[in-house]
């Protein structure tokens, strides 16, 4: 059921709404990026291991991954659009937190807070976009979407590290308070409420045992190597973990709409798109933690110089969405997805072989040629999970696809700081050197590039809707009947 028609405008609806939506993503990705160039100086002004600052990164990732699944129920229940603002203001407040924060515990309880809005804000925006556009112009309102989004990861790097050099890092969090106002307004204006006519009993057992199993994982995967605790809790907390999520699953067999739905599973492109996105996202979700770390501490940049250089993989990133559903509809999702997770897995790889004598302008020119790749696999693995998904399924897919794409995220991040941090265990010096990342870039590369195994069991003909590949080839019985 939806609210009454919004406002007309002279964009479509496919277009429209999805720059709305973007505004939320925006807030997002400019915050991350910005945080991730400012981290090395954080720790330094907190008097931190810039290694412990990941838990700054993956308690923002936790918190997502514990409330998205409320997401899509929350929205059904309440409306989307309601939701929505709601998830903004939220996120606003957790940033003007982090924005006053002096130490890390506060940091990280600002980052809480984010991640509960965010929690609710992205999945709310897309599931508002999957329930209002055709199957046929997906690809191309998704690209909508994440344009705008894409801006941040381009201005974050180097405004944040801009601030970060010549003012205080505390200043990156408050660029998200007028983008949240803006954001509130527009929706409110123009985006529909859509709600269900009857979203079912809320999983209250499901939601706590899920989260329970995810937090304790995340947690105790991201406190290995950092001595917070003995290592007996942390192999506590792993142990309660994996049991919370096998409890999980035998629940969710035994009721009727559990919260992440694990009968998803049974399609093949929903599937392939959860283990082989998780795979590739390891090694995404490692890089902006360890490129910021590797530049500053390694060569010695400012964080004004380092995020003047890795800026570029968000202009390859937007330049990528024009072309998307040329692309597709061209070559088809399953061959993208297998032959561009090598091309991208291995860029991730490539600031290994950086030295301090590397050009910055190559450096640059890697930047952007690797986030026009790893953009492409994002929009293919992002939209290939909704192919063959029905609208009734939405909200359902919807939540557990964010659930795993932020643990994987965070996996990403306690990988590549836990192969670093062994690294620097081994040389017995508490200092960095270049060459002390060369292992985790690797490692994180690897991940990454196993993905397309994953997307090598899907069908030829995969996605074929979505791309528009189908639609130009005629069906046998047209033929015949032409002839």
């Amino acid at each position: 059921m939806a609210s009454p028609q919004p406002p007309s405008t002279m964009l479509p609806p496919h277009v429209l709404v999805p720059l709305i939506i973007a505004c939320a993503l925006f807030m997002e990705n400019i915050d991350s990026t910005v945080l991730a160039t400012s981290l090395p100086a954080i720790a330094i002004d907190l008097n931190e291991d810039p290694i412990a600052l990941k838990l700054a990164v993956t308690s923002y990732l936790l918190s997502l991954a514990v409330f998205i699944p409320a997401s899509g129920w929350l929205a059904d229940r309440f409306g989307a659009r309601t939701i929505f603002r709601l998830a903004i203001a939220i996120f606003t407040m957790g940033s003007i937190w982090c924005g006053l924060s002096g130490s890390m515990e506060s940091l990280v309880l600002g980052r809480i807070i984010q991640g509960v809005g965010g929690a609710m804000m992205v999945p709310v925006g897309r599931l508002v976009i999957l329930r209002t556009v055709p199957k046929s112009e997906l690809v191309g309102s998704l690209a909508w979407l994440t344009i705008p989004a894409l801006i941040g990861p381009i201005l974050g790097p180097p405004l944040g590290g801009f601030i970060t050099t010549y003012s205080s890092w505390r200043w990156i969090f408050w660029i998200n308070v007028p983008i949240g106002v803006l954001g509130i307004y527009l929706a409110t204006r123009f985006v529909p409420d859509i709600r269900a006519d009857d979203p079912g009993r809320f999983d209250t057992t499901g939601f706590t045992l899920s989260g329970l199993g995810l937090a304790s994982l995340v947690i105790g995967s991201t406190s290995l190597g950092l001595g917070f605790w003995p290592a007996g809790v942390n192999a506590a907390l792993l142990v309660v973990g994996i049991a919370a999520l096998v409890s999980y699953v035998r629940h969710s067999g035994r009721v009727a709409a559990p919260i992440l739905d694990l009968s998803l599973l049974r399609i093949p492109t929903f599937r392939a798109s959860l283990l082989g996105g998780s795979l590739f996202r390891v090694g995404i979700g490692a890089t902006p933690f360890l490129l910021p770390l590797f530049l500053q501490f390694g060569f010695g940049m400012t964080a004004f110089q380092s995020g003047s250089l890795t800026f570029a993989g968000g202009i390859g990133a937007i330049t990528m969405k024009v072309l998307a559903v040329r692309v597709f509809r061209t070559f088809g999702f399953r061959r993208v997805l297998v032959l561009n997770a090598f091309v991208a897995a291995a860029f991730i790889g490539v600031p290994a072989a950086f030295t301090v004598h590397t050009p910055g302008a190559l450096i640059v020119a890697i930047m952007l040629v690797g986030g026009f790749f790893r953009s492409l696999q994002f929009t293919a693995i992002n939209a290939i999970a909704y192919a063959d998904i029905e609208q009734h399924q939405m909200s359902r897919a919807t939540s557990f696809t964010s659930v795993v794409q932020q643990v994987s995220l965070s996996v990403g991040v306690s990988a590549g700081a836990l192969v670093l941090e062994a690294t620097r265990h081994l040389k017995g010096d508490a200092g960095f050197t270049p060459e002390d990342f060369v292992p985790a870039f690797l490692a994180v590369s690897g991940a990454a590039m196993l993905s397309a195994f994953i997307f090598m069991r899907l069908k030829e003909d995969a996605g074929d809707e979505m791309s528009g590949r189908g639609q130009a080839r005629p069906d046998p019985v047209t033929i015949a009947r032409e002839r």
